[in-house]
């Protein structure tokens, strides 16, 4: 047998696999090497810190203790992060190897820009980005020479789009992106994988910024599933890729890029041509494409097709800089020298800056033999408020800043010194920081200022030979983001361009000819319009130049999918759910902001879903147990009840329709040609009835079938409903109450499609049974969200109210649906139950108010309802609605008794 089996009992194995967690005192850290190591993995727990609870115990201490005490093995390091190689020195003087690295530690230091110091932007670089780049450089030779190795890094959500008052964490955090990509590049050959998770999860860092009830949500049990997956043996090829996750939903995410535009690249290819078309830059839906690494563009055939493109229509004139003032960074050659002459030609005062005095002074005479207004700064950007001050002292005031300057110290990842690293990083992250940083207070004071800072194809899709340089130029993209979202209330716009052009930098990777026919002067004019007064709103944004084609490029996140809420997904259902995780096809996203990010793990609060019904490898219907459950309960929810299935055709939906009201009149419902030919959502109690009907209760005391009263009733709509299909049921005890005098016991039936596998309908059906309390069960019922909501009406008139009048024969045509209790239609048997006569299904009821709902506000995702008395066909029924955002509360009465049949109902509206 294997060192390293990948799978052990059909679980994904970490046998012996040495891993490293930084950061792993507390929160995901902790979840993170507590799991591994109950999976055979041989943990390192990196904390410097004390422990959460107890300040005199060290928190890497109290974890190797826990670990240790489940029989697992574990030591505890006590070093800063940036001291990479002591840490991974101590786990190969201690286990001879190192094959999993999670690069987890992290702190805050949240700011707004303009309040932010120099030692808050530092410390949080310092600890995310130089602390990764030490802990995976000192593990590098070791995976190289094993052939096999995993690193995770960690983003988040202010990384990928930005965040208020975190424009060092938005930068340090998306700079892992491109740190891994570029990992991920070049570990290939030898079996090193390296990917990014963007975690939302309930940690030291997240207390201080999200409320109590919605870290209760975010444990981190519901991160470590796909973090076991991805560092796993399991794990053969998914590399260099991004996923988002929290709450139990997870999703990857990638690059979407438009189509663009090719301009004619001529003396009409000017920042006002660029406005006549910025429009259609940002069209992606045409042509969108979704490029992963550098050479996912043809930019020779870009070049062609701007060379014989018709000249470029200026729209609404001139784009002009008059009075204006304007810093080019690195200016004195290549792309910034183009920006400077371009803005010197449109009237700006240029502020040079170049390292170099006499490559600074030369643009600066170029620019006022032309005519225009220049002059120099000469130093590092590095120091921005020289760079800043200089253009203050020479024309008195400061309208763009554009960060151009660069540097390159390309070298495979493992002959990459400290010194190379740092040199990269510095000039282009931290100069790009100071520079802004330094203008910053003068923008935000005069209520205008244009930022247009540079990134690089390789930022954004990572590189061979260039992880310095992709992690400081994809951590600009996230800086700048944040830029946006600050400066938007005093009209400071923020954006970030990736150009390809011949320069000084890529003339020692690129072959001559290329770096003669893609000229800097391509790229100025989007530049142009980019900091321009003509651009009054865009911002936050991203774009690829080259060779007269311009596009941008956002962040696209797949469907995902969403686990139940109720208990954490093991790594394997998470493998088993893989395909939806990474489905771009079935309702992908574009989220800008870590709002919009946050919206699917959020309502993923309290959600059951289909995911019970995978848990045979995590002991089945023991996800239900509750610690209070007496013994009796316990083994009826472990008792396995079969599946079964359940086919319908157009026929069954129409009969159905019919028993909830439809009329001759309602084609949709009742016409199978008819285009829009459906199924009332309510339908989707129908095919679990059966299933759900026949759990067994004779576990409860003195049970009677006769007994049992229908009390309330859940449905979730989890996919479009298909007219006709076979699917199957699988029904399960969810909940059993003691209520003295009687149980109620809530079953869960998830309603599948048998031919694709996906969750249908999820159902929650409760009972009460007279006469079977007693038994020494739990009193009082979890909160299940949706299924177990109050909905309470407002104490305002309805916003809509239908009525219905119910026919003589609607429990007899119901019935033909599948529920043939005899109570319904024999009048023998409805005197016994205490009735003058047969009574409307409970479901029926049900379905009407469905419709009218349905047909009153349009299709919802669930509906839960009450039943709180009965009704005799032919009486007629009201359905009053109050709408509260996505949500639809009703009450049903029957008009003639005006007694109350349905209540505690509501309805959840499709987004």
């Amino acid at each position: 047998m294997s060192d390293f089996p990948s799978t052990e009992n059909g679980k994904i194995s970490l046998k012996n696999r040495v891993v490293i967690v930084t950061g792993a005192g507390n929160g995901l850290g902790k979840a993170y090497a507590l799991f591994f190591a109950s999976r055979g993995a041989k943990v390192l727990v990196n904390d410097l810190g004390p422990a959460a609870n107890d300040k005199s115990k060290k928190a890497a201490d109290l974890v190797v203790e826990q670990i240790k005490s489940n029989g697992g093995e574990a030591i505890a390091n006590y070093d800063s992060n940036v001291e990479g190689a002591k840490i991974v020195q101590q786990a190969v003087d201690k286990w001879g190897r190192i094959d999993i690295l999670i690069n987890n530690a992290g702190i805050l230091r949240d700011k707004s820009f303009k309040g932010m110091t120099d030692k808050e932007w530092d410390q949080i670089t310092d600890v995310h980005i130089t602390g990764s780049y030490a802990c995976a450089k000192a593990a590098w030779p070791h995976m190289r020479k094993q052939k096999y190795g995993r690193i995770l890094n960690t983003a988040s959500a202010a990384g990928l789009y930005g965040n208020f008052g975190q424009a060092n964490y938005s930068a340090a955090k998306m700079a892992m992106v491109s740190f891994s990509k570029s990992l991920g590049i070049e570990g290939a050959k030898y079996n090193i994988l390296a990917n990014t998770l963007a975690p939302v999860a309930a940690s030291q860092l997240t207390q201080t910024i999200m409320p109590p009830e919605m870290l209760e949500n975010l444990t981190p049990d519901y991160v470590v599933p796909i973090v076991t997956y991805l560092v796993s043996s399991e794990n053969k090829d998914i590399n260099g890729q991004v996923f988002e996750c929290g709450a139990g939903f997870f999703a990857m995410v990638r690059r979407e890029r438009s189509r663009g535009v090719v301009f004619k690249t001529d003396d009409t290819f000017t920042p006002a041509a660029v406005r006549a078309k910025i429009d259609e830059i940002l069209d992606f839906d045409e042509g969108a494409t979704y490029p992963e690494k550098v050479t996912d563009a043809n930019h020779m055939e870009f070049l062609e097709r701007a060379q014989a493109a018709k000249p470029n229509d200026q729209g609404e004139g001139p784009v002009r800089f008059d009075g204006k003032t304007v810093i080019v960074t690195g200016a004195g050659a290549g792309l910034g020298r183009a920006y400077a002459l371009m803005f010197g030609k449109l009237g700006a005062n240029v502020v040079v800056n170049d390292f170099a005095e006499k490559n600074a002074a030369a643009v600066v005479d170029e620019i006022k033999k032309a005519g225009g207004k220049a002059a120099p700064a000469v130093g590092s950007v590095e120091d921005g408020e020289k760079v800043v001050k200089a253009a203050l002292d020479a024309f008195g005031g400061l309208h763009a800043v554009i960060n151009n300057a660069g540097i390159l110290r390309d070298k495979s990842f493992a002959a990459m010194t400290d010194d190379q690293w740092h040199a990269v990083i510095n000039v282009h992250l931290r100069g790009t920081y100071a520079v802004c940083k330094a203008a910053w207070p003068i923008f935000q004071k005069q209520k205008y200022g244009r930022i247009v800072n540079t990134t690089s194809a390789v930022g954004i899709y990572g590189n061979f030979g260039q992880v310095n340089y992709a992690t400081a130029k994809s951590g600009i993209i996230g800086l700048t983001q944040t830029l946006g979202i600050e400066g938007a209330k005093y009209n400071i716009l923020a954006n970030t361009i990736a150009p390809n052009a011949g320069t000084a930098m890529t003339s020692t990777i690129w072959p001559q000819e290329m770096v003669d026919a893609f000229k800097p002067e391509f790229v100025a004019p989007m530049v142009g319009y980019l900091a321009s007064e003509a651009n009054t709103e865009h911002s936050k944004l991203l774009f690829e130049v080259s060779g007269g084609w311009v596009a941008a490029t956002r962040w696209q996140r797949a469907g995902g999918h969403a686990f139940s809420h109720g208990k954490p997904p093991s790594p394997e259902q998470v493998v088993k759910r893989w395909s939806k995780i990474t489905d771009f096809e079935t309702n992908p996203s574009w989220p800008t902001s870590p709002s919009e990010s946050l919206g699917d793990i959020v309502s993923n609060f309290g959600q059951q879903s289909d995911e019970e019904d995978d848990d045979e490898a995590d002991g089945g219907a023991d996800s239900y147990i509750d610690p209070e459950d007496p013994e009796e309960v316990k083994a009826a929810k472990r008792e396995k009840i079969e599946e079964s299935e359940f086919t319908y055709g157009e026929r069954d939906v129409i009969l159905y329709n019919l028993g909830v009201g439809a009329t001759e009149k309602e084609l949709d419902l009742i016409f199978e040609q008819d285009d829009e030919f459906k199924a009332v959502p309510t339908f989707g109690v129908i095919p679990q009835f059966t299933a759900s009907s026949g759990i067994p209760l004779d576990f409860l005391p003195n049970f009677s079938p006769m007994m049992l009263l229908h009390g309330e009733q859940y449905l979730a709509i989890k996919k479009e409903i298909p007219t006709s299909a076979t699917l199957v049921n699988r029904p399960k005890i969810l909940e059993v109450l003691d209520k003295g005098k009687a149980a109620a016991v809530t079953s869960i039936t998830h309603t599948l499609d048998k031919a694709s596998g996906d969750v249908i309908f999820e159902s929650q059906s409760t009972v009460f049974i007279r006469g079977s309390g007693g038994f020494g069960g739990k009193k009082t019922g979890r909160d299940r969200g949706a299924a177990s909501a109050a909905n309470k009406p407002p104490q305002r008139k309805a916003d809509k109210v239908v009525t219905e009048k119910t026919t003589d024969s609607q429990a007899a045509l119901y019935r033909l649906s599948g529920d043939y209790n005899p109570l319904h239609v024999d009048p023998s048997f409805a005197a016994v139950g205490g009735f003058d006569k047969p009574i409307l299904h409970g479901l029926c009821s049900f379905g009407i108010s469905g419709k009218h709902i349905f047909r009153a506000y349009g299709p919802y995702k669930d509906i839960k309802v009450r039943f709180t008395g009965h009704v005799f066909p032919g009486e007629t029924l009201e359905t009053s609605m109050w709408k509260e955002g996505n949500k639809v509360i009703f009450t049903t009465r029957v008009v003639e008794r005006n007694t109350q049949a349905l209540g505690a109902a509501a309805v959840t509206l499709v987004d």
